[in-house]
């Protein structure tokens, strides 16, 4: 398969039926030959064409040209032809996972990050459809649901408006969070988020259910947006919380917020230089076969977003359209052999 072809098939070597097709138009134009001579052998031939009417001349051509067409259509439907065409998505749950980290009150977007990110995220909420289910996690040095998953808009809204600003980043907190809510019943330990000590199972206790991976990417019905500015200083590592999420088939598409050079930020007597760790959320996307995007303004993170909620609702995929070529074909024959009937009382 050459993906660079807006076309390809599943059995190209079915196309070789399409030589048929200089056959078939050869066997029209020598019936067209045969008809004419038996045309003269009348006393007159203006008789004939009289008889016929002056529309007849490109009349006749309009049926066997119309079939033509479709036995082309037909005979590609039968090499099973697919492309890529946009389709609804299948997004049941989104999860926005949201740094409130002290680094997200620096400037360098404006009016300042958290700010941005929230106003960013509100606008992404009322673009979606309102049968996607959305869920809020924040973190900093740990990560919190503020919002279960909900149809609520204004809940979500509300959600987000609450983000308090804390020390610490705990992008793997986020993340492992993230996934504790998609999937609750699925016994995913958060006790490397908490950082308290796993508790045995009781008596009463449901043994969690047996976990078998997945392919990165497949499951269609959630996913993650993680939106960061910083680099982790705490909780478990993003790439390995990645892997949790990409063995459960959900992607994650990271965001980027500030400038790539970083800013010093200060705030009650203590500052720091808080840099993007690009790297690291280029990884965790491509791990979960998400994607990265980097927005270094207010007005770019409203674009990522966007294109967000785009991705999000319609989804580019590649899909078999026989049914398509064949249904076209059959149309043109009911066509062909109408016109055929209106026209000259036969069909064909």
């Amino acid at each position: 398969m050459n993906n660079q072809w807006p076309l390809a098939f599943i059995w190209p070597e079915m196309l070789w039926a399409l030589v048929a097709l200089p056959l078939l138009v050869l066997l029209y134009v020598w019936l067209l030959r045969r008809r004419k001579k038996t045309a003269l052998r009348y006393a007159s031939l203006s008789l004939v064409k009289e008889a016929l009417g002056p529309r007849s001349a490109w009349r006749r051509h309009v049926p066997p040209v119309l079939l033509f067409l479709a036995i082309t259509l037909l005979l590609l439907a039968m090499a099973r032809p697919h492309a890529v065409i946009k389709l609804p998505s299948q997004q049941e749950t989104i999860v926005l996972a949201m740094d409130v980290s002290g680094s997200m009150r620096a400037t360098d977007v404006l009016p300042n990050r958290i700010t941005a990110a929230q106003d960013a995220a509100k606008a992404f909420v009322a673009e979606l459809p309102r049968t996607v289910r959305l869920a809020v996690v924040s973190f900093a040095g740990t990560a919190a649901v503020v919002q279960a998953p909900t149809l609520s808009r204004d809940d979500v809204v509300a959600a987000i408006d609450r983000f308090q600003l804390q020390r610490g980043t705990a992008i793997g907190s986020g993340i492992v969070l993230s996934l504790a809510t998609l999937f609750p019943d699925a016994g995913i330990d958060l006790s490397q988020i908490t950082g308290a000590r796993a508790m045995p199972p009781g008596p009463n206790d449901k043994p969690p259910p047996e976990f078998t991976p997945v392919a990165p990417g497949s499951y269609p019905s959630a996913a993650i947006i993680l939106l960061t500015d910083g680099q982790r200083t705490t909780g478990p590592d993003p790439l390995e919380a990645a892997k949790m999420s990409a063995d459960r088939g959900v992607r994650i598409y990271t965001v980027g917020v500030g400038t790539k050079d970083g800013e010093t930020i200060g705030f009650e007597g203590w500052s720091m230089r808080v840099r993007l760790d690009e790297p690291t959320l280029k990884n965790i996307a491509s791990i979960t076969q998400g994607d990265y995007y980097y927005a270094g303004t207010a007005a770019d993170l409203k674009k990522v977003y966007q294109g967000l909620s785009t991705r999000l609702v319609v989804e580019k995929k590649e899909t078999e359209i026989s049914a398509l070529f064949a249904a076209a074909g059959a149309l043109l024959v009911v066509l062909a052999a109408g016109l055929s009937v209106w026209w000259f009382g036969r069909v064909l």
